[in-house]
């Protein structure tokens, strides 16, 4: 369990501030699970729930952090690009001796697509994520000057540069409040009730909504490092989740239950 983001686990014992309207089915698609509603019309988290959400896990992780390594926001970039679909653990074992040598574009179109697929050819889809880099750095070189675009639009005419990654560096890089829905906050959303959406965009959009304004610098990597420590696809760890109290998710109250049985045969 992430060392930092729950250092201070407890559980809440109020009840649910509103009742779970709708179930969630467990599906496989590109995002690996997706969370779809049975029932057409969900109740929508209201604003000061979910403000208290975010108020929780505030005080559990004040300053939230990406946890790709990476050197300056060129090689954030390029880190977000070779995540897609592949593990941040993964990518940082790949990119270690990789960012000792490159920092720059430039650096980058020196090593070559070759030199590039031999560092990172134990990510899932090297081949095109080391054509898209190069083609990224080049074009950075030459229609941007070397630097990192601060615009969505710009950051999407990349090569290997969609939404969700844009995203990512207009808020790291650049402070925006943006949300990057990757597989975690999809689930995470989904499931919580805090926003409902079939596709990312839509739930992107639910986000944007009902986050407040304080809270939305930091509320994308909050809600990733919640769905990959806690919240997680198969096993969430319901009875350990400090925001328990405010989910709508109906199968917690099952999970719970079924891990104080296990406590219980174990003591």
């Amino acid at each position: 369990m992430h060392p930092v983001l729950y250092s201070g686990l407890f559980q809440h014992n109020k009840q649910p501030l509103f009742k779970p309207v709708f179930r969630l089915r467990v599906h496989t698609h590109r995002y690996r699970t997706i969370l779809l509603k049975e029932n057409e019309k969900a109740r929508d988290m209201t604003p000061d729930t979910a403000d208290k959400i975010f108020e929780i896990l505030s005080a559990e992780n004040p300053s939230p952090q990406t946890e790709l390594n990476y050197t300056s926001p060129y090689t954030l970039l390029v880190a977000v690009v070779l995540s897609a679909q592949s593990t941040d653990a993964g990518v940082n074992k790949a990119t270690k001796a990789l960012f000792q040598k490159v920092r720059t574009p430039e650096d980058m179109l020196a090593l070559g697509e070759d030199g590039l697929t031999e560092h990172i050819k134990t990510i899932g889809l090297y081949k095109g994520k080391a054509k898209n880099v190069i083609a990224l750095s080049k074009m950075l070189i030459e229609d941007f000057g070397g630097r990192i675009p601060d615009t969505r639009d710009d950051l999407q005419k990349l090569p290997g540069v969609g939404r969700k990654t844009a995203n990512v560096i207009l808020n790291i890089v650049y402070g925006q409040p943006t949300i990057a829905v990757d597989t975690h906050i999809f689930r995470v959303a989904n499931r919580t009730g805090l926003a409902s959406g079939k596709t990312p965009d839509a739930v992107e959009a639910g986000l944007e909504n009902i986050i407040p304004e304080r809270w939305r610098e930091h509320a994308h990597h909050w809600l990733i490092l919640h769905g990959r420590y806690i919240c997680k696809a198969r096993k969430p760890h319901c009875a350990v989740c400090p925001i328990s109290a405010l989910c709508a998710w109906p199968e917690k109250a099952e999970i719970q239950v079924g891990r104080a049985r296990e406590v219980s045969r174990n003591t």
